[in-house]
């Protein structure tokens, strides 16, 4: 039986202490390539300019960056703390003058209206508040015929995987949240019906090993 998706903060992640064990988090995550930069690849997202929803201290759209050197970032996201990380991080990575990061709710993003080549986000989709209005706020940012392409965790996965991925998760200061997060996750068939009261209509939801991958095109004029 399925279990009852548990609602997580919409806040995101504020406090400088576990902001900084977040980050210790995503390092790992991008060392070992769990950052999902493939799958944006995969869905066609390999230039222009594009916005990341979510982007926390930034590692995944800064590796993504490091692929497409004409590319440009610009990330949305709603700690103020994560972001003084992730501006430094992109100094970190040379990237300073290719990226900006603007501090905003994806169910209203303070960006104008079709001005992103693509879209991609990674593991905050279960943190939206309401995904019908963030799905309508992408297909309004982005240019026509534009690319998006989320992905996250989906709670009904394989138990024994859930079990995988707890016990890996490093630092294990990060593991109660990990919990919380997965509970927190939608099923595929639960995000279709979901893009389904959206603006958002040529989409592709995937089951993935321990996730899901959203992919799409924003229509023509």
């Amino acid at each position: 039986m399925k279990k009852q998706r548990i609602i997580e903060t919409h806040e995101g992640i504020q406090d400088k202490m576990t902001v900084e064990i977040f980050d210790d988090f995503a390092r790992i995550m991008r060392d070992k390539g769990w950052n999902n930069v493939d799958a944006f690849i995969k869905a066609g997202i390999t230039k222009g300019n594009v916005l990341e929803i979510g982007p926390g201290p930034g590692y995944i759209g800064l590796e993504w960056l490091k692929r497409f050197p004409d590319s440009s970032l610009t990330g949305c996201e709603i700690s103020r703390e994560m972001i003084r990380l992730a501006e430094k991080n992109a100094r970190d990575y040379g990237f300073e003058k290719r990226t900006t990061y603007v501090e905003g709710n994806c169910m209203q993003m303070p960006l104008p209206d079709s001005s992103f080549d693509a879209v991609f986000s990674n593991g905050s989709l279960h943190e939206w508040e309401d995904p019908v209005k963030a799905f309508n706020e992408i297909d309004r940012v982005l240019k026509p015929q534009g690319l998006f392409c989320i992905t996250d965790m989906r709670r009904d996965v394989n138990p024994l995987i859930k079990w995988f991925l707890y016990s890996s998760t490093r630092p294990k200061e990060i593991r109660p949240g990990f919990l919380t997060s997965f509970n927190a996750s939608y099923t595929a068939g639960e995000i279709e019906s979901l893009l389904s009261q959206s603006k958002l209509k040529d989409t592709a939801v995937s089951k993935e090993f321990f996730g899901l991958c959203i992919t799409g095109k924003k229509s023509a004029l």
